[in-house]
């Protein structure tokens, strides 16, 4: 069963559109989409992660509809923004705390498992290695990442460790090493 199916999903809205895509990410799978630019990059991932719903076609996180049941979408697809996000050291815990609360999970256990990912990551500047800490506190099966840092892709990749990862880039060498480049991406960008 695939975590993440997007079938001629696209997005158009104003001047912004995305798409249409297709394409499969399975349990484990490491899928790296690169397309023409950012702003499409990032509302993919966004209709990945079931955050910015498709106008056309269709996107299913797990078996679920993010137009219909987008809490439960939320519950397998963790979303890492390109933007860093300029958490303070202090503020840190109170970070973890409501990444905590989204995911109805115990705020001990949280910061606890927060404590060890910041020092697998600790090569990682907070400002990037804080998101990724953020949606992986709710243990995903899917994680979506919209244009990650090339330079973290090793840090990335290890501490997602055995779960699916869908990633969006605007240039090919970034998605090589984040996983299999999708090949009908590779034709349009």
């Amino acid at each position: 069963m695939a975590l993440l199916r997007m079938r001629n999903a696209a997005f158009s809205l104003g001047t912004c559109s995305a798409g249409p895509v297709t394409l499969d990410v399975r349990p484990g799978e490491r899928t790296a989409l690169p397309v023409g630019s950012p702003q499409e990059a990032a509302v993919i991932a966004l209709m990945a992660a079931g955050i910015a719903k498709a106008s056309s076609g269709c996107v299913l996180i797990g078996d679920y509809d993010p137009r219909v049941q987008s809490v439960n979408c939320k519950r397998i697809a963790g979303f890492v923004p390109h933007e860093p996000v300029s958490v303070r050291e202090r503020d840190f815990a109170g970070y973890i705390a409501y990444r905590a609360a989204l995911w109805k999970v115990n705020t001990r256990n949280a910061l606890a498992y927060a404590a060890v990912l910041r020092e697998r990551l600790a090569d990682m500047h907070e400002a990037f290695a804080y998101p990724l800490i953020g949606a992986l506190i709710g243990m995903p099966k899917l994680v979506v990442l919209d244009r990650p840092a090339l330079a973290y892709a090793p840090q990335i990749l290890a501490v997602t460790e055995t779960r699916a990862v869908f990633s969006t880039h605007t240039n090919a060498a970034a998605a090589h090493a984040f996983g299999r480049p999708h090949a009908l991406a590779m034709t349009r960008a």
